[in-house]
């Protein structure tokens, strides 16, 4: 292989891991300042240790993403170095907002909030955690928003052979960014409400502190079906941005080869690895995928015909990526409806504490075939159409990616079983008395 595809291999590693962690963060947070507020609003002990309880696991999942998060920025530095000259007005100005800004507020307030239980009035200690989610929040905002202008970028202008920033208020409010924000962060917030409804699942069906879990419980699987039916709705609005922005992804997301009007969709679709072109396509809702993309049975889809070869992204990895977040998207609606449905005789529900605590993983899953769908679907740009992948990296000996590649790997393998490991020990021990 050479220094592209390592280089390529080693980002998206390091971009893999990292959002191992940044969901379960940004979810978590909230869900701690919600439970901190219900106890200072009711004075119910047991919403005061469900804020200790879930945000000692917010504390564990943090310290080891803020890791991987670091060490992700670095590459833009190392193996992406003409990419940072060519842009680094406007992406650099975009993470550095985002540091001096969100990270050292949501770092100086989490040491607050951890060592002043008991020492300040519960209002004052709660709006401690609301500081600490915010600025978790806003972190992603401002990440995200440099990776949407990545993908549509705006208010910039082309000067002496770089990418200067001219319009910094066009490239806040860029729609495309704002989409993906709250497509990421609803994301986000349904993987932390099936990993609070999963160890909640767990307890249950041994019996330990009901009443304790049946609480928690309820908050989160409310919290997560509110953002499971918003998802599917921003889903939409984003697939139509994309349509609009970068409509090479959206045909590779369909595998939609031949420009035509009246697109249907396909309830079964099966593209051939051997030769994209090739599908196995039954079950046709007539106009659906110009609907969908266009607001308009009728309106006019490109195919990837009418775009160069040289231009268009890997169709099968974003199609199945694409069709298995979405099935899981509607799967979580399903799952998060049953268990409001049932949230008042939960504990008594074998079966579905059961599914809670299989259901974990999947939206991990779900997040990461997200970004294949972002990140593969928008190649061959780094940043679309305007400068493509392999002009951005750096001038490197295979030798050298190759070694940091594996210390990556290795390294990573290791936080993540340790984060792992210590998610699932503190959660399984339960609450303190």
């Amino acid at each position: 292989m050479d220094v592209l595809m390592l280089s390529r291999l080693q980002f998206a590693a390091a971009s893999v891991f990292h959002f191992l962690f940044v969901p379960l963060t940004l979810g978590l947070s909230i869900l701690t300042a919600i439970y901190e507020t219900m106890y200072v609003k009711t004075g119910d002990e047991d919403y005061k240790r469900a804020a200790k309880f879930w945000g000692k696991l917010f504390l564990i999942n943090f310290a080891l993403g803020v890791v991987t998060g670091i060490t992700l920025e670095f590459q833009f530095g190392t193996n992406w170095s003409r990419y940072s000259k060519y842009v680094g007005d406007i992406f650099g100005s975009l993470l550095a907002i985002e540091a001096t800004l969100a990270f050292y507020l949501e770092s100086t307030f989490i040491g607050v909030w951890l060592f002043t239980w008991n020492k300040v009035k519960p209002k004052t200690h709660a709006l401690f955690i609301w500081l600490v989610a915010i600025a978790s929040n806003i972190s992603a905002l401002w990440i995200l928003i440099a990776n949407g202008w990545m993908q549509h970028p705006v208010g910039y202008t082309i000067r002496n052979g770089r990418a200067e920033l001219v319009d910094l208020w066009a490239v806040v409010t860029n729609k495309f960014a704002v989409l993906e924000f709250l497509h990421t962060v609803s994301g986000a917030y349904i993987l932390s409400g099936f990993f609070v409804m999963g160890v909640c699942g767990y307890h249950l069906l041994r019996k330990n502190e009901v009443q304790f879990f049946k609480k928690s419980f309820n908050v989160a699987v409310t919290f997560a079906l509110v953002f499971a039916l918003f998802e599917a709705f921003n889903g939409h609005l984003h697939g139509a941005e994309v349509a609009e922005t970068q409509p090479a992804k959206l045909a590779a997301m369909e595998s939609h080869w031949e420009t035509a009007s009246s697109v249907p969709m396909y309830l079964l679709q099966i593209p051939d690895p051997a030769n994209e072109r090739n599908s196995v396509q039954a079950i046709p809702i007539p106009g659906m995928l110009s609907m969908l993309a266009h607001h308009d049975p009728s309106a006019t889809v490109k195919g990837l015909k009418d775009f160069p070869a040289s231009e268009r992204p890997p169709v099968t990895l974003t199609f199945w990526s694409f069709r298995l977040m979405v099935g899981l998207g509607f799967l979580f609606i399903l799952i998060a409806g049953l268990g409001w449905l049932k949230r008042n005789d939960i504990e008594n529900q074998a079966g579905l504490l059961k599914l809670f605590i299989y259901a974990i993983p999947l939206p991990y899953l779900a997040s990461e075939l997200g970004w294949a769908v972002a990140e593969v679907g928008r190649q061959p740009w780094i940043v679309y159409g305007l400068m493509k992948t392999a002009d951005a990296v750096s001038i490197l000996d295979v030798s050298q990616v190759a070694i940091s590649l594996t210390a990556f790997v290795v390294f990573y393998s290791i936080l993540g079983l340790i984060d792992f490991y210590l998610l699932s020990k503190y959660a399984r021990k339960g609450p303190v008395h």
